[in-house]
């Protein structure tokens, strides 16, 4: 399945549209693992534990956001748009964009 933030494939005609779906992704932070974030951040680094739990969330939500493209006919996703939120210690990722039938 093609996912893209473009509004367009190049090469690819749209021939239906099938709405709007969205993936979400949400990981509970370890209380260590944001403590040695806090460290490494102190000392410059980067934190490669947040690295790590950003990355796991992305890719849950782009691939939650493929499932709801299929369930509604789609075989691509066009004008993705990628949000990140912390709430309360949590990290959510969310991906939006059209489910749509390229041909």
């Amino acid at each position: 399945m093609i996912v893209t933030t473009t509004p367009s494939v190049e090469g690819k005609t749209i021939s239906a549209y099938h709405g709007v779906v969205v993936g979400e992704a949400i990981l509970g932070a370890n209380v260590f693992r944001d403590i040695f974030a806090g460290i490494t951040d102190i000392i410059g680094g980067r934190s490669g534990a947040y690295e790590a739990s950003l990355g796991e969330a992305r890719e849950t939500a782009l691939r939650e956001l493929e499932e709801r493209a299929r369930a509604v006919g789609g075989n691509a996703v066009v004008g993705v748009d990628l949000d990140y939120e912390v709430i309360n210690n949590m990290l959510m990722v969310s991906a939006s964009g059209t489910a749509v039938t390229l041909v």
